[in-house]
C-alpha cells in the first residue's frame, strides 16, 4: 500500500478508475516481492536413509498388537498404510515407492508425519 501512496503522483484519471490503477499498482508489487524470494536461493540437507530418529524409550515394547492398532487407527489413511508397512510389516522406503507408485519424499514424509502424530497421541495418553 506504501507504494500507492508513493507513486499517487502518478495516477492519470483519463487512463482509468483510480481503484483499477491501485489494484494493478499493489499487485504488481506482490508479485515483484514473490519473484525476489524466489530467486534466493536456501541451503538444505537432503533426506537420507541414514538419518532416522531413535527415542531412549520405546512405547511399542510394552504393547499389544490390538493396542497398537488403536494408535495406528488414529492417523490419516495413507500415513497409517505407510507406517505400518515400514515398522510392522519391515518394508523398506524403496520397496514401498515401488509397490504404491509414489515418490520415496512422499513416503518419507508420511513415516515423519505418524512418527509426530504418535507423538502427540502418546504424550496425551500418558
Amino acid at each position: 500500500m506504501m507504494k500507492v501512496f508513493k507513486n499517487l503522483h502518478q495516477y492519470d484519471a483519463a487512463k482509468g478508475e483510480f481503484f483499477n490503477w491501485m489494484y494493478t499498482t499493489v499487485r504488481n508489487a506482490a508479485l515483484t516481492l514473490l519473484r525476489d524470494k524466489k530467486t534466493q536461493t536456501f541451503e538444505y540437507e537432503e533426506i537420507t536413509e541414514s538419518m532416522y530418529f531413535e527415542a531412549n524409550e520405546n512405547p511399542f515394547t510394552e504393547l499389544e498388537y490390538h493396542d497398537i492398532e488403536v494408535y495406528l487407527n488414529q492417523l490419516p489413511i495413507a500415513t497409517r498404510r505407510i507406517c505400518g508397512l515400514f515398522y510392522l510389516d519391515g518394508f523398506s522406503v524403496k520397496e514401498i515407492t515401488e509397490s504404491l507408485a509414489i515418490k520415496e519424499g512422499t513416503v518419507k514424509w508420511h513415516l515423519s508425519e505418524s512418527r509426530n502424530r504418535l507423538k502427540i497421541i502418546f504424550e496425551k495418553s500418558l
